[in-house]
């Protein structure tokens, strides 16, 4: 056996070498410079031994690997300015093609190196662990109704750049390739298998076996690319099925990305022109375009958002240094559509879970949704019949909050109102021990007051769930003034027990997603009552990067709640509440015409009875106010700008008020939380690569035009000043970089 860092190679009596990829003192395996080095020699040596007939390539851990490790492509981009500052343009983009495509040529000599290799991917394989595969001879997967396999690269800007967007179309065509690649999709094995990207799923057993036999009984050394007789499935791109792919490939891509992904964008050009041409020509195309991706700000953006502060803030990045809690039993007040699905994420997590109601069949309600959630998966083959009778047993609906007593955690899930959560709070409060800790899931109710109905108010926390739960991956944690460091530990804890990205911030009405996601809403309003026509609105919002327009999102989340919420605030504010355009547009929607959003099939749209056809803007929307602009006459890039302006600038107010403490929590909480245009890399990134001075300009354009609502902040004006950006004045690695 031959051992070497992140790999060992053992030959067998027949000639067949299995190469072992386990990293040490990593959780999963990924791809380095160091591994990269590695496994080029490793290939050297098998390709000089003349003992090896053949190669079978597999995994030490449980999982194959997650794919490249993307603080490699940080550094990359990092070394490609440096360079663009000390050498020039040339030299730079030169160094940043030959570090970006090095996996990809790697690869390549996999591919070629005369000898027939297996893969046998014995768990999840992503990105560039699952290109690594497809420049193998044979694939095998290891039987897991959890593995998944594919080429999320697009999620995080880029593309699948080693490989992957030349053997992907060459293996399964273009048009199953594509609609793969550009939404990032996830693939189960037997979904993969179907395809023609898996060859055989074996068990775990015989994995092996199976592998040898291919390789004594075939062992095809040539992929089929590089035989003179192949073929594209589904023809050429000039092919008569090739045009009936792209023309309509290029319309879905307008309509899905409205041009703001220059990763997808790339990725089409790669795949158009590199289906042409011969693989090495294609991986020089391939290269070019992955080498253009990098450039943009765009990537660069998402990269540190969605990938390195996500992982980041998924490893509680924030959590106080304190002793790790141990979280057996919860307790969940309220088991309505919210409730429920905490229920079901906490029980998922293996945790007790006691699910209260004001009546027993309302709690017997909220524990049948995780009953429907748990039997789809099932039905899916994503989840056995054992593992669902488990999740079940462990949630116990009822009305009795003495079954509360030994909860170290209590989440109120309640109706949006005081006094009704004052009456749970109170109730709850009479059997819970004092280290018990007790959240509320308020999106807009300042944790401060609400903690005075608690008996130990440093005990007291918000953790703010998105809805639906099971689904959406982000949970806002709250701090009141007298929230412990014990209390934000126990809650993180509990957050990476559900497997969701947690960001903290520090009370203040709305918090920080409620908030910024209003002033969207609102400036859809103020846009209604300044006689921009509603489909104007709606699609600058969807073509600017939100998922939907300003008027739809407030149907979604119900007229007659922001109503509620916008009548409570202005309660609460007194004298100091400010009106505006919401004011009007909300009275006549919600008092006068009865309008409460998708609910009632009534809102900024009307609604279909379910299967009649698409919902359509109400025309009465055009009498709400007495001002109409002629189309013709709007700049519609400047609403799009309008739009993200203003949720940016709210961002940056969050942050001067100490509402947000962390740039990658106001950025991946901004995407995660309210869909903040993902390819800008969240509202901060924005304004950076935007740049503050620009920015600030803007701010103050749009103040002389449409008033105070858009007066940048004092910390935005002293920052473009002193030519600053956020992530380099509030940089949250300065303390380690200062370290090194």
């Amino acid at each position: 056996m031959s051992q070497n860092k992140h790999f060992t190679i053992e030959t067998d009596a027949d000639g067949i070498a299995t190469v072992t990829w386990d990293s040490p003192e990593k959780s999963m395996n990924v791809f380095s410079v160091e591994v990269m080095d590695e496994f080029d020699a490793l290939i050297d040596t098998w390709v000089a031994d003349e003992a090896v007939k053949g190669i079978i390539i597999t995994s030490g851990k449980s999982t194959f690997s997650g794919g490249a490790d993307l603080n490699m492509l940080e550094d990359i981009a990092g070394e490609y300015q440096a360079m663009l500052q000390s050498e020039g343009a040339l030299p730079a983009k030169e160094r940043l093609m030959e570090r970006g495509s090095q996996m990809s040529w790697l690869f390549r000599k996999l591919e070629t190196n005369g000898k027939p290799v297996v893969m046998v991917w014995n768990g999840t394989a992503l990105g560039g662990a699952f290109e690594m595969g497809l420049a193998c001879h044979h694939r095998i997967a290891v039987e897991n109704s959890k593995t998944v396999l594919g080429l999320p690269e697009v999620k995080v800007g880029i593309f699948p750049g080693a490989g992957g967007s030349q053997r992907v179309p060459r293996l399964i065509g273009a048009q199953d390739a594509l609609q793969m690649m550009t939404t990032g999709q996830m693939l189960r094995i037997d979904r993969a298998k179907k395809m023609g990207l898996v060859d055989n799923i074996v068990s775990s057993r015989s994995a092996l076996t199976e592998a040898k036999k291919w390789l004594t009984e075939v062992g095809d050394a040539v992929a089929p690319w590089d035989k003179d007789k192949f073929r594209i499935p589904g023809g050429q791109v000039y092919s008569k099925g090739g045009m009936m792919v792209w023309p309509a490939v290029n319309a879905i891509y307008q309509r899905e990305t409205n041009d703001n992904y220059p990763g997808i964008k790339y990725l089409l050009q790669a795949v158009y022109e590199g289906l042409q041409l011969p693989m090495d020509l294609a991986l020089k195309v391939e290269a070019r375009y992955f080498t253009h991706v990098l450039q943009t700000p765009e990537a660069g953006n998402m990269i540190r958002s969605l990938f390195l502060s996500k992982q980041e803030l998924d490893k509680l990045a924030r959590r106080p240094d304190v002793p790790k809690a141990r979280l057996r039993k919860i307790g969940i007040l309220g088991a309505g559509f919210m409730g429920a699905g905490v229920a079901y994420v906490s029980a998922a997590a293996g945790l007790q879970v006691v699910l209260i109601d004001q009546s027993q069949e309302g709690a017997e309600k909220g524990k049948a949704y995780s009953e429907k959630l748990i039997t789809d998966r099932v039905r899916k083959g994503r989840a056995s019949e054992k593992e669902a009778e488990k999740l079940l047993e462990l949630i116990t609906p009822t009305t009795d909050y003495a079954q509360l007593e030994g909860c170290d955690l209590v989440i109120e899930a309640v109706f949006e109102d005081r006094d009704v959560k004052k009456v749970a709070t109170e109730k709850a409060a009479e059997y819970l021990g004092p280290s018990c800790v007790f959240a509320s899931n308020t999106s807009t109710l300042p944790i401060t007051s609400l903690a005075k109905n608690y008996k130990k108010q440093s005990n007291y926390i918000g953790i703010h769930f998105f809805s639906p739960v099971e689904k959406m991956m982000l949970v806002e944690i709250i701090m009141g003034k007298r929230t412990s460091d014990k209390a934000l530990a126990k809650a993180l804890d509990y957050v990476g027990m559900i497997k969701k990205t947690p960001i903290v911030v520090n009370d203040g009405r709305g918090f920080f997603t409620s908030r910024v996601v209003m002033t969207y809403v609102m400036e859809g309003h103020e846009m209604l009552v300044d006689g921009i026509p509603a489909a104007m609105i709606e699609n600058a919002g969807k073509k600017s990067g939100m998922p939907v327009g300003p008027l739809s999102l407030n149907d979604e989340v119900a007229i007659d709640l922001s109503y509620k919420i916008q009548k409570a605030t202005q309660k609460d504010l007194g004298d100091k509440y400010e009106g505006g355009a919401i004011d009007h547009i909300l009275e006549e929607m919600v008092i006068k015409h009865e309008r409460f959003g998708r609910k009632n099939k009534k809102g900024f749209y009307d609604y279909p009875e379910k299967g009649m056809g698409k919902k359509s803007l109400w025309p009465g929307l055009v009498d709400l106010t007495d001002k109409h602009q002629e189309p013709d006459s709007i700049d519609f890039e400047e609403v799009k700008e309008q739009l993200l302006v203003r949720m940016a600038l709210e961002t940056a107010r969050c942050f001067e008020e100490n509402i947000l403490t962390d740039v990658r929590e106001a950025d991946v909480g901004g995407i995660l939380g309210f869909g903040f245009a993902p390819y800008s890399g969240g509202p901060l990134s924005y304004i950076d690569m935007m740049g503050v001075d620009v920015f600030v300009k803007k701010c103050k354009a749009f103040e002389r035009k449409h008033g105070k609502r858009f007066k940048p902040n004092k910390l935005l004006v002293e920052m473009a000043k002193n030519n600053e950006t956020f992530y380099g004045r509030f940089n949250p690695h300065a303390a380690l970089e200062a370290a090194e």
